[in-house]
């Protein structure tokens, strides 16, 4: 798989259409394209490793097949960054979000500038992503 020029495509995996539909529009609004997934099982048929790219996921507090998806998103964050988003800043929160292999994590609501450095965070700090000239 080659991976060519600077990341442009945001996964944004949530469950919420409302959620959806305003991080694709923040996403859309800084020049990026957004690929908004209803679920995680949706993102993993979505999911081109061909580009560079980075997932904005929702850590619900579950999950109905838990151990499925995290060994799903294993597979998948291995290639690609994670920016963890949940509606819960708890403990069991963001221990779901380190064992996904996020680099960030967010509570939602989500300051928009904060997010969008992150991605840039993430596109700068990983050696397939190479920044835009």
């Amino acid at each position: 798989m080659s991976k060519t020029g600077p990341l442009r495509i945001v996964y944004v995996v949530d469950g919420d259409a409302s959620v959806r539909e305003g991080l694709s529009r923040l996403m859309d609004s800084a020049g990026l394209e957004p690929r908004p997934c209803a679920s995680v099982e949706e993102f993993l048929v979505k999911v081109d490793g061909n580009h560079p790219a980075c997932v904005l996921l929702d850590v619900p507090s579950a999950w109905k097949s838990e151990a499925d998806v995290r060994t799903s998103l294993h597979a998948v964050a291995g290639r690609l960054p994670v920016i963890a988003l949940s509606s819960s800043d708890s403990s069991t929160a963001r221990r779901r979000a380190r064992e996904l292999g996020a680099q960030h994590f967010f509570r939602k609501p989500v300051d928009a500038a904060a997010l969008l450095d992150s991605i840039e965070w993430v596109a700068l700090s990983d050696g397939r992503n190479a920044p835009s000239p």
